[in-house]
């Protein structure tokens, strides 16, 4: 990978994972027209579940947003392999949906994901600003803390 993003990351001294597996049958990202849509991706560091739990009781904002960066460097991951590792065809990064596995009375959801939104606009600038949801869910996938999924325009 060389170009803009790959100088990028490597100023702010970021690497990107492998991209993990489907644990499912679907397909990791997907093209229509000039989107790339990019399946929920769970925080996997090392192919190993991070923040087993939920925000409010095992997790604060801070850890959730840890874990929201980890989904976001796995987005990123599915990105550059669906790209053809460059990640300068990405032309924005148009929305991600943040879901969070959080108690009943947690109400800090949009800070969580905002682990991730960050990330985007790390690493794109202002490419990187999207539209978003945050919610919260009684229960995610492994009883993970955060899923994030993205739409990407791609050229």
């Amino acid at each position: 990978m060389s170009g803009r993003v790959a100088a990028r990351l490597k100023e702010i001294n970021l690497a990107l994972p492998d991209a993990p597996a489907p644990v499912a049958n679907y397909v990791p990202a997907a093209r229509s027209g000039n989107l790339l849509y990019v399946s929920g991706q769970i925080p996997l560091e090392g192919g190993k579940p991070q923040f087993v739990g939920k925000l409010g009781r095992e997790f604060g904002i801070e850890q959730g947003q840890q874990a929201a960066r980890l989904c976001g460097l796995n987005l990123l991951a599915h990105l550059k392999h669906a790209l053809g590792s460059d990640l300068d065809r990405v032309v924005r990064c148009v929305r991600l949906g943040g879901f969070v596995n959080s108690t009943e009375d947690f109400s800090e959801q949009p800070q969580v994901v905002n682990g991730c939104s960050n990330l985007m606009v790390e690493v794109f600038g202002d490419h990187g600003r999207h539209a978003r949801t945050a919610v919260g869910v009684n229960v995610l996938p492994f009883n993970l803390a955060v899923e994030v999924d993205g739409i990407f325009e791609v050229r």
